[in-house]
């Protein structure tokens, strides 16, 4: 058998084997954004279809995914009277692709980069137990409803109990656990397909599930195609929430596709992923479905189940479709609690609180900013956890660039190597003041350059003796804006106000070709060497830099 082939054969498991897992979640995730069941199933069809075409991860679970669902839940909350959520739903997969849409043409892929890793980790946490909180009503038939904790507390007195509900989705989240505990992979995802399937028979046939709540009686599962309502006010009204969705459908999805490429030794492309998510929000806007993203859950399942390409994501869809030819009738009996176990069981398997201790132990603000962020969904809403995750995260970028860090070093003794002066036992000579800047020069740094440079040139004359010239390191500078060029000519006059001269060594082709170009170095006298060690055993007149010293653009 030859490796396409077997290529084609490992495509196909792959792509009935995530059908199996993605048929419950479909179902349930519909459900959690308060949209009717079969929605969740036409947000699984065809929208695979567009993302096979025009992204670039063989392995993305695409489709529905449980924040998503509760981000989708708040935003058609407050829809206008007579306006159904299913209309809403439209509009907002629709405005989500327009924005992953306008995203791409504009390359706009570095949006991953407003959320960090602790305020991503705050808000899938938050929003798992926020899920998980909220699906408590359905497994006990309460008619408690709430998207934050204060206001399903405030309704759960009203709400009422059902004991046969509880019976029903108790048992449901047992044999699910037990099935994660048996120590088979088929069986752990084969699981939540024959419970529904199960829980359906059991349902019709019997009178157990008399006085539990159950899907009910589908429409026909024809995928209805068709635009979005031409309803300007609510387009305009669902667009805040759909750029929130958007911002999380992208990000979560880099991220899963991302992790799952470094494993596998490929490739990504952000700019395709912009690309195949919006397309893929886009059609599910024209075939009744939902906004979707990536699942973390399904698409480790398809890498371990030997994806190849993307036409596993079309052997989904053609499973789906499948599903939706058998389902329309027996769907009507499943009784909601078992729903709701489903999707209990399969988010809080993703929950940890590791992450919170791992992030406080190494930088407490941002475990401090992953705590915040989970608070928020849980307490606040799920916009304002985003804000306070894109805010604190680009708060503390900014707090740990405000001071650029420099360094005074000298040399190891024996060799040609310079170190911090406060780390190691080195040598440092009375005449030069040794120093390394360890980031770039920009405008959120540059301020704070010419306060620091002349602490250590304080630091140095008390330890050391008198200088004569500040030999700066360069080499881990990559980029000096308008803002750190006006930094170095301010530090240059500061210096020479002391009787100091500034040099610089190790300078990186790239910032150099710059400062050529302008012709800096000539202009304001400063001295260049290639290595530190050059420049550390230099006279007091150092040559002043020419062309022959660097003719080559990026060399260094």
């Amino acid at each position: 058998m030859d490796n396409k082939t077997s290529h084609w054969r490992a495509d196909l498991m792959a792509g009935a084997v995530v059908a199996v897992l993605l048929i419950p979640q479909s179902l349930a995730y519909a459900m959690l954004a308060g949209l009717p069941p079969q929605v969740g199933l036409y947000a699984s069809l065809l929208p695979l279809l567009a993302y096979a075409a025009l992204g670039s991860s063989p392995v993305l679970g695409l489709g529905p995914v449980a924040v998503l669902a509760l981000m989708i839940a708040q935003a058609l909350g407050g829809l206008p009277a007579g306006v159904s959520a299913e209309a809403g739903a439209l509009v907002l997969a629709a405005e989500v692709g327009g924005v992953l849409g306008l995203a791409a043409l504009l390359r706009l892929d570095a949006l991953a980069s407003l959320l960090s890793v602790p305020a991503l980790r705050g808000f899938e946490n938050g929003a798992t137990l926020m899920i998980a909180a909220g699906q408590l009503p359905v497994l006990l038939g309460s008619a408690a409803t709430g998207f934050t904790l204060p206001d399903l507390l405030r309704s759960a007195p009203h709400g009422g109990l059902n004991p046969l509900s509880a019976a029903w989705g108790g048992v449901a989240i047992v044999l699910l656990l037990l099935s994660r505990r048996a120590g088979s992979k088929l069986l752990a995802r084969l699981a939540p397909l024959l419970l529904l399937v199960t829980a359906m028979l059991l349902s019709a046939f019997t009178p157990a599930s008399g006085g539990v709540a159950q899907v009910g009686a589908l429409p026909s599962l024809a995928v209805p195609l068709g635009l979005p309502p031409p309803d300007a006010a609510l387009w305009l009204q669902l667009l805040p929430s759909a750029a929130l969705v958007a911002l999380m459908a992208f990000v979560s999805s880099l991220a899963v596709s991302e992790s799952l490429a470094q494993r596998r030794g490929e490739k990504l492309l952000p700019a395709a992923e912009l690309r195949g998510l919006a397309a893929a929000n886009v059609v599910a806007s024209l075939t009744g479905g939902m906004p979707v993203a990536g699942s973390f859950s399904r698409s480790i399942l398809l890498h371990e189940a030997g994806s190849h390409s993307r036409w596993s994501l079309v052997f989904v869809a053609g499973f789906m479709f499948l599903a939706m030819l058998m389902l329309a009738g027996p769907l009507a009996h499943l009784p909601k609690p078992v729903l709701a176990a489903t999707i209990v069981v399969a988010v809080l398997g993703g929950f940890t609180l590791g992450h919170y201790g791992e992030a406080w132990r190494y930088a407490r603000a941002e475990g401090l900013l992953m705590a915040a962020v989970t608070a928020a969904v849980l307490l606040w809403s799920i916009g304002a956890a985003l804000a306070i995750g894109v805010v604190g995260s680009v708060a503390l970028l900014i707090q740990r660039t405000a001071r650029p860090h420099v360094a005074r070093i000298g040399r190891v003794p024996g060799t040609q190597h310079f170190r911090n002066v406060e780390r190691f036992a080195v040598e440092c000579r009375p005449e030069v003041v040794g120093l390394r800047i360890d980031e770039s020069l920009v405008f959120t740094n540059a301020r704070g350059l010419v306060d620091v440079v002349l602490a250590h040139v304080r630091e140095h004359r008390r330890g050391v003796g008198e200088p004569q010239r500040v030999l700066m390191l360069m080499a881990p500078v990559n980029h000096i804006d308008v803002s750190g060029l006006v930094a170095l000519q301010e530090l240059r006059g500061a210096l020479a106000a002391e009787g100091l001269r500034l040099e610089f060594s190790e300078v990186k082709g790239p910032v150099l070709d710059r400062l050529k170009a302008i012709g800096w170095l000539e202009h304001y006298d400063v001295s260049l060497y290639l290595s530190h060690h050059e420049g550390m055993q230099a006279g007091e007149h150092a040559l002043r830099p020419s062309l022959a010293d660097h003719d080559a653009p990026g060399q260094l």
